[in-house]
């Protein structure tokens, strides 16, 4: 127990650290599992016995570290710093039912009732995690500025409410917590639990003291993160990309920001979270993503990402036409698997990772070039002929129709005509076509109407019905 003593000692001092390096107030909500199972043995006594000897013996620490030395007054039940502690419990309501109530709410002075109540806890009901965790963001105060966390301390939860996934989630996305911690006593881990918070199993007595210390001491300080994105020579790569950072275990996101370096400004440091796991997503095209990143207080944390991006273009060939040319976009796809990275306009430059793509130029009909390759630090560009142009006068009366291009003994479809209108503007690749029109008032195939013509670049077709 002198180890245990001297462990919480320290708890309390980085707590009274912390309390004058960062501002803003850390609110910390205890979850406890009381459920029939926490009667099981468990090294010295049982699971509940032994949490009530560790919680009551760092509360009461925590407590005497807060006494003010110029004041000389007495330190029981005053605690120091800018961490507030509040009690949820569960299963200790009635005999083999379930119910959790809020025991002990957020104060300022609230240590002596926080360890009279955990004196005084009974296991005897079910598990109902799902529903503590539920209920636990109203436990949070509106006002003031705080950083919320939960530690569901439990000794599993394969028992537990199926929802817990779901739950956990929501709690997530609900913006109140910043993060959910599971304290597992005796290692006993599920799904169950993975799911519900960053889990931190315990196999003794001494490791379930350090690891409330361990969550304590992070939860007051930021980790410094630094993002080099470097070319291929290593040399910091002079470029403006989105970064996203979500919690690996959700999914959820965490922080946004822009990376931006020049030839005199070095990447800026970041500040994140020391106790998430973070997976981090750079919208190159394609993304870059990184998972399973964790970031320490005591040391440098450089992410360093190796990008080759080379430069793409779209453009017309050709002479340039009288008529005003519209805005067609050019859709980049992974070379052979259809995933698409990005559009962008004919005429516009867009920048990509070197490797080699399928591109689609939504010209009528579509021009795909396919397998266009582009390298590291190098400008690529393509051309796709300058269309021509189709003035096209159909019958009176309404008619539906499409337009086909002849190739190689093969149709290619077009695109359909417009059934409400007499006449027709259409920008077309050169090439041979047909146009079919069929008279809506008849099903006869004899009523409908064929005419090929050739589009050439920048030149003007005309064809009458």
């Amino acid at each position: 127990m002198k180890r245990l003593t001297l462990i919480l000692a320290l708890l309390a001092a980085s707590l009274a650290a912390q309390a004058q390096q960062q501002p803003d107030r850390t609110r910390l909500l205890l979850i406890l599992d009381c459920s029939n199972s926490m009667w099981d043995h468990w090294q010295s006594a049982s699971k509940i016995k032994v949490t009530q000897q560790v919680l009551l013996s760092f509360l009461d620490s925590v407590a005497h570290s807060g006494s003010s030395p110029a004041s000389g007054e007495a330190a029981a039940g005053r605690r120091g710093g800018e961490v507030d502690v509040a009690l949820r419990v569960f299963g200790h309501l009635n005999k083999d039912q379930f119910g959790t109530r809020l025991e002990v709410p957020f104060g300022r002075d609230n240590i002596y009732q926080l360890q009279s109540k955990i004196k005084t806890l009974v296991p005897q009901g079910g598990c109902t995690a799902a529903a503590a965790l539920t209920d636990a963001l109203s436990d949070f105060p509106a006002t003031g500025s705080s950083r919320n966390l939960i530690l569901i301390i439990t000794d599993g939860m394969d028992d537990c409410d199926a929802e817990i996934c779901d739950v956990a989630r929501q709690v997530q996305l609900s913006g109140v917590v910043v993060q959910t911690f599971v304290l597992c006593i005796g290692g006993n881990l599920s799904a169950h639990a993975s799911c519900a918070g960053s889990v931190f199993p315990v196999v003794n007595e001494e490791e379930y003291s350090k690891t409330l210390y361990d969550i304590f001491r992070l939860s007051g300080h930021k980790a410094k993160v630094v993002l080099n994105m470097v070319d291929a020579s290593g040399d910091l790569y002079e470029t403006e990309h989105p970064v996203a950072f979500y919690d690996h275990r959700t999914g959820v996101i965490r922080q946004s920001t822009i990376y931006s370096v020049d030839g005199k400004l070095k990447p800026d440091t970041l500040l994140m979270d020391p106790l998430v796991t973070y997976d981090m997503t750079v919208f190159t095209h394609p993304p870059l993503r990184r998972e399973a990143m964790q970031f320490s207080i005591d040391r440098p944390n450089n992410i360093d990402i190796t990008v080759s991006e080379g430069t793409l273009k779209v453009q017309y060939a050709g002479q340039r036409p009288q008529w005003q040319q519209p805005n067609v976009d050019a859709i980049v796809r992974r070379a052979g698997s259809g995933e698409r990275v990005a559009a962008q306009e004919v005429g516009e430059t867009g920048q990509y990772l070197a490797g080699r793509y399928d591109v689609e130029v939504q010209t009528l009909p579509v021009t795909t070039l396919r397998g266009v390759e582009v390298r590291g630090n190098a400008a690529t560009e393509l051309s796709v002929p300058m269309p021509g142009m189709l003035i096209l006068s159909k019958p009176k009366g309404i008619t539906t129709g499409a337009i086909f291009r002849l190739r190689d003994g093969q149709v290619e479809f077009a695109t359909d005509l417009n059934p409400s209108t007499a006449g027709e503007r259409l920008l077309l690749q050169p090439g041979q076509y047909e146009v079919v029109l069929h008279p809506q008032n008849t099903t006869l195939y004899s009523k409908v109407q064929t005419k090929r013509f050739v589009i050439e670049s920048s030149q003007t077709t005309k064809i009458q019905f």
